[in-house]
């Protein structure tokens, strides 16, 4: 169970690693960066943990893709596999959270904005990060009685 204090939300990507972070009282998620994809795991999984050190994060929240119906297929097989592997390197308690619809719930957002689809992706995955964090963020504190 990931303690009081700051939590990085993680959006793994093909191309892009979306990040988000929480407040210290963990209501409110914020975006806050994009790694690109390297080709490389193990840099790629570094700067994760350099953001998520920079934030004095205690714990992080992964988004896992499940299909429409719930069930776990391939790409949550995957994301699985790569938490395993930056689970060494975060070296902090790391959930999952389901993160069906959050880059389309962030996209919308943007839209209502008024940013153009053109722009939203420079920060449509810390956006996604963002929104599957405050989902996990709501459920935390509904289990535990808070409004």
């Amino acid at each position: 169970m990931i303690p009081a204090g700051r939590v990085v939300g993680i959006d793994l990507g093909s191309r892009r690693i979306g990040m988000a972070v929480s407040d210290s009282a963990q209501s409110v998620a914020t975006p806050v960066t994009t790694v690109n994809r390297s080709g490389d795991l193990s840099a790629d999984h570094s700067a994760v943990a350099a953001v998520a050190e920079e934030y004095g994060a205690v714990g992080a929240v992964v988004g896992l893709p499940l299909s429409l119906s719930g069930s776990a297929g391939p790409a949550a097989a995957a994301v699985r596999e790569e938490i395993e592997s930056l689970r060494k390197v975060l070296r902090i308690e790391v959930e999952t959270v389901d993160e069906r619809f959050t880059t389309r719930v962030a996209s919308s957002g943007m839209r209502a904005a008024g940013r153009k689809a053109r722009r939203q992706r420079e920060v449509i995955d810390a956006a996604a990060a963002a929104e599957l964090l405050q989902t996990w963020l709501s459920r935390r504190r509904s289990a535990v009685g808070e409004s």
